[in-house]
């Protein structure tokens, strides 16, 4: 890897490690989707602003009006994935609703391939296709917890929706190189202030301290560090890459499901867990299937 892409991979799997946390967080604060993603967007827009200012990138000529409006629209679509994933938790478990929400990357792969004409290696599109049959191993066992308490079915849905916006944003921000992507995640935390300013003013305020410390963690640490984080490592990685190291966030939601809200994992969920970790680490150090080398398949470069 270049040197571009060595820094790129260190901020996605640092992206990916501190998304894992988020639905803990989701459940801690107490409040609805709702109230969630709009008080994440104030939070982020909190941490964002002032890095912006003193970056100077609220200075004319910092974004054009056709980047700014790409960006507005990414905007919209992740708010609508947060509020379906962070629905999807009580009924399918952070866990299992997180890797249902990393099949995304196939999804981005796809996008890639038809939008950007992005042609991913045999070897890499083996370790996805790898990665995959470890999501089907873990949504095949329906979790057990004290906090689940919707169908288990919308729950997957839920999440196979939030899944596809992830997508769609993350091809959205690919077409955004260039863009500072601390401006990136500013603009979208604005976005989501605007759509659900009515939510806010027909909604009580969170009462409890530990409801307003959550909050704040969402929107200072998992928007304001954890975005600026993910899209500089989009803008930097190849879509492949990107999708590879995506799956580090399931397990890590994996992880913290079990060892914090006492959700136990069946035996073929941590085959499925380790499946996925493998899968990652054979696309992103560029690992060789044996097969795919002695049927002599030469893949084609991005």
């Amino acid at each position: 890897m270049t040197q571009s892409q060595t820094r790129g991979a260190l901020e996605m799997s640092a992206a990916m490690l501190i998304s894992g946390s988020i639905g803990y967080f989701v459940l801690l604060s107490g409040q609805s989707p709702f109230q969630v993603v709009f008080w994440r967007c104030a939070f982020g827009l909190l941490a964002l602003l002032p890095v912006c200012f003193a970056l100077g990138l609220l200075r004319p000529g910092s974004i054009t009006l056709r980047q700014a409006l790409w960006a507005a629209f990414g905007g919209v679509a992740i708010v609508i994935n947060w509020l379906l994933l962070f629905s999807a938790y009580d009924k399918a478990g952070i866990g299992v609703a997180t890797v249902v929400y990393n099949t995304q990357p196939f999804m981005l792969v796809a996008l890639g391939a038809l939008v950007l004409k992005e042609r991913p290696t045999a070897q890499k599109l083996a370790w996805l296709t790898l990665a995959f049959a470890g999501v089907l191993m873990i949504i095949g066992e329906k979790p057990q917890g004290d906090y689940l308490t919707g169908n288990y079915a919308s729950g997957v849905l839920l999440a196979l929706g939030a899944a596809a916006l992830y997508a769609g944003a993350a091809l959205i921000a690919k077409k955004l190189k260039g863009v500072p992507p601390h401006l990136i995640a500013l603009i979208q935390v604005g976005v989501g202030i605007v759509l659900l300013s009515p939510v806010l003013l027909a909604a009580p305020l969170p009462q409890t301290s530990g409801s307003w410390a959550s909050l704040g963690a969402l929107g200072l640490f998992h928007t304001g560090l954890m975005y600026v984080l993910l899209y500089g490592a989009i803008q930097k990685l190849p879509t492949t890459l990107t999708a590879a190291l995506s799956y580090i966030y399931p397990v890590a939601a994996l992880l913290i499901d079990t060892l914090f809200l006492g959700t136990s994992l069946h035996p073929l969920q941590i085959g499925g867990t380790a499946t996925i970790l493998l899968a990652a680490a054979g696309a992103t150090f560029g690992w060789h299937l044996p097969h795919l080398r002695r049927a002599g398949v030469k893949p084609q470069s991005l």
